[in-house]
């Protein structure tokens, strides 16, 4: 009988399957750094927007939506696009599900919208921000109120699987446990061979951000978030200012990410192009890490080549949305509940996929 679960990752992928987990099972949370979320899941855009992400995502979107009500505040998602992104804006209408607008009723959302350039525009209501700290903070404080463990400052050396036990050590210490389940992000594959099983190829694509003031003073805390066709650059209200991003996806190795000063330069002027005003000197840059599994589906479940070795990874942009669904199903996988997700679903989910 199943008694206990190592939990490695302290993001929302790592902290929500623990709080599933503590609801039948003794839990502890390995995390590497010094708190909680400290990577991409701190780093996130913070949007629900349903709609967003191929098929399987939208899957897990829609049975996430009830979870993430008390987390939700109105935003709005407004789709931009330009002559020669006919295209692209055609597929995103399409993939997004929102309302085609002219560009003036667009410029009435956002007054510093460049009517002379944009030609059509889209607009979805359902999008809505995420209070993603205190989702984090709940999910925690679930896992202790369960008598689990969430332990920072823990970066794993050694994984060993002995006697039907997981053995894994630390710097500072060493744990047991029936299962483990590997949320580590970025690092998932490094994990997976510390622990003796093969990778999946998950691959770390940098996402850079700027934050800058209040175009032309505005009051910007009702604009909604706002795209280019294609997703090559998003602007979304944060706090008084703007974030900007030229929403690359650089493959780089697992790190605590940095942004690249030319990268930013070149989102910063896609996005200049859709408005009135200047951009500015940003206030403050970033960079966090997006992993992908090679088909862009996130990988949920348990590891073909064993059972008690449990994947939660590949969570890409959509994490924090997809977390309440996608960590229910991990937990019922590892504890063979019967989910509630329908099988065709689960299994493009599964970890097998790939061996």
């Amino acid at each position: 009988m199943t008694k206990s679960a190592l939990v490695i990752g302290g993001g929302i992928a790592g902290i929500s399957a623990a709080a599933r987990l503590s609801d039948h099972i003794q839990v502890t949370v390995l995390e590497q750094e010094a708190h909680l979320a400290y990577h991409a899941s701190g780093r996130s855009a913070a949007l629900f927007e349903p709609n967003y992400g191929n098929t399987a995502v939208k899957a897990l979107n829609r049975a996430s939506a009830e979870y993430h009500q008390p987390y939700l505040t109105p935003r709005g998602f407004l789709l931009l696009g330009i002559a020669r992104e006919n295209d692209l804006f055609e597929k995103d209408l399409h993939d997004l599900g929102g309302s085609e607008i002219s560009p003036q009723e667009a410029q009435a959302m956002v007054p510093i919208l460049n009517t002379d350039h944009i030609t059509r525009a889209s607009f979805h209501d359902a999008a809505q921000d995420i209070d993603t700290d205190r989702m984090v903070q709940d999910f925690a404080k679930h896992v202790r109120a369960n008598n689990g463990k969430v332990l920072t400052g823990q970066s794993v050396t050694s994984i060993v699987h002995h006697d039907n036990l997981w053995h894994v050590t630390t710097e500072t210490d060493t744990f047991h446990a029936d299962l483990l389940i590997n949320a580590a992000g970025p690092w998932v594959d490094e994990i997976a061979q510390l622990a003796g099983l093969d990778p999946i190829g998950i691959t770390p694509l940098r996402r850079s951000m700027a934050r800058i003031t209040a175009p032309g003073g505005h009051d910007v805390s009702k604009w909604p978030m706002f795209f280019g066709a294609g997703e090559t650059w998003y602007a979304k209200p944060d706090a008084g200012a703007l974030i900007v991003s030229p929403a690359e996806e650089d493959p780089v190795a697992p790190m605590d990410a940095w942004p690249e000063d030319m990268i930013l330069a070149e989102g910063l002027a896609r996005y200049q192009d859709f408005v009135t005003k200047d951009v500015t000197r940003p206030l403050s840059t970033w960079a966090g890490l997006r992993s992908f599994a090679p088909d862009r589906s996130l990988v949920l479940g348990q590891d073909p080549d064993m059972p008690t070795f449990i994947w939660c990874a590949g969570q890409g942009g959509y994490g924090f949305q997809t977390a309440p669904a996608a960590s229910q199903l991990v937990a019922d996988l590892a504890l063979g509940r019967p989910p509630e997700l329908r099988a065709e679903e689960i299994a493009t989910f599964d970890p097998g996929r790939f061996r």
